[in-house]
């Protein structure tokens, strides 16, 4: 596999920090450039990002002494000089499309963690075992851009990150309805218990705009892709709850669901095990071996974040059981570093760069 030169725009903020330690010693992306607002630019990253790091590890060594671009007014210079860049940046929305565009229109692929062009029924918003095939409709955006190579793919939000790969593979049982509550890290806020004291023993009730996501969202991961552009599926009914709870990272989800067809447990437990996407025929490189972990525990923390289940996951599961209102219930657990923030876009990229769509 060819090696690529990317960049991170917005990489003095969480997310932005967590791409920069995913890419400091990935096997096929050289991280190049690093840019940010007018405030960072020209310092270097090490200085620019300061007191706010907060990820686990130091500053890799590769990223530290990188000068820090200003993102919007060294625009050109930094499409010019990487094959695509992530973008995780914290702007007004009507902003944000003006800038990954933008880049675009420079023949700049971007893949961006931000929520405003997911809804874009050209532009694919990947969870790569689940849907890598929406990539298609890449050839439509770029006609309706302008451009050659230059085009827009997201990841969805995270709290769908865990309790729709664990639904995906029981499609083929007629989902018909599904109740999920979602528990979500504080890092899903860009927070650390340092910088969010407050957090610690408390939780909060409501997360803005947060349900709506959770609920749209996986319509489009489950659309078919028609005429060029992705056709949102029309089941399951969704319904979710989202709160924001005293955990670092891993959003963690209590998923209900009915069928039109019940499965028996064992055919469920089957199926996540057996159940391999694209990343995993492929081998990308953060690709986890085995996807989906089923396991039962009881009175026990949920698996932590370094917790090694069959060389990595992107979900665990544990206890299925049946119910009285819904056909069976479950808690599924995503861990934020392989399919988090930054996890799932670099997989994103991972199955972009195979499809050989940074290619010039």
């Amino acid at each position: 596999m060819k090696n690529y030169n990317v960049g991170v725009i917005g990489a003095t903020g969480m997310v932005g920090q967590r791409f920069i330690t995913l890419l400091a010693d990935h096997p096929w992306f050289n991280l190049k450039v690093l840019a940010a607002s007018s405030r960072s630019a020209g310092k270097p990253y090490r200085e620019a990002v300061g007191a706010k790091w907060a990820m686990r590890t130091p500053i890799p060594a590769k990223a530290a002494d990188i000068i820090v671009k200003d993102a919007e007014k060294d625009m050109e210079e930094i499409a010019a000089s990487v094959d695509f860049v992530f973008c995780a940046v914290d702007m007004p929305s009507e902003e944000i499309i003006a800038l990954e565009q933008g880049y675009a229109k420079l023949e700049c692929p971007v893949v961006s963690n931000n929520k405003e062009h997911r809804y874009f029924n050209d532009v694919p918003m990947l969870i790569p075992e689940c849907n890598a095939e929406h990539i298609a409709v890449i050839e439509t955006q770029k006609k309706r851009l302008g451009t050659k190579r230059g085009f827009v793919a997201v990841k969805p939000n995270c709290s769908i990150q865990s309790y729709v790969p664990a639904l995906h593979p029981l499609r083929e049982y007629g989902l018909k309805t599904v109740l999920a509550c979602n528990y979500q890290a504080i890092s899903g806020a860009g927070k650390t218990f340092e910088t969010w004291p407050e957090m610690v023993d408390n939780l909060i009730p409501f997360i803005k705009g947060e349900e709506q996501k959770s609920e749209v969202e996986p319509m489009k991961i489950w659309g078919e892709v028609r005429d060029g552009v992705i056709v949102n599926a029309a089941e399951p009914l969704i319904t979710t709850q989202c709160l924001r709870v005293p955990v670092s990272d891993g959003h963690t989800s209590a998923v209900f669901v009915k069928f039109d067809k019940k499965p028996s447990k064992e055919a469920i437990i089957k199926a996540w095990a057996e159940y391999k996407g694209e990343p995993q025929r492929l081998n990308l490189p953060s690709a986890p071996k085995q996807f989906l972990n089923y396991f039962e525990e009881d009175n026990r923390p949920q698996a932590k974040l370094d917790r090694d289940l069959e060389g990595g996951m992107a979900v665990s599961i544990g206890r299925l059981r049946e119910d009285t209102l819904f056909d069976y219930k479950f808690v599924c657990l995503s861990h934020n570093t392989l399919r988090g923030a930054a996890g799932g876009g670099v997989l994103a990229a991972e199955l972009l760069a195979a499809k050989g769509y940074f290619e010039r």
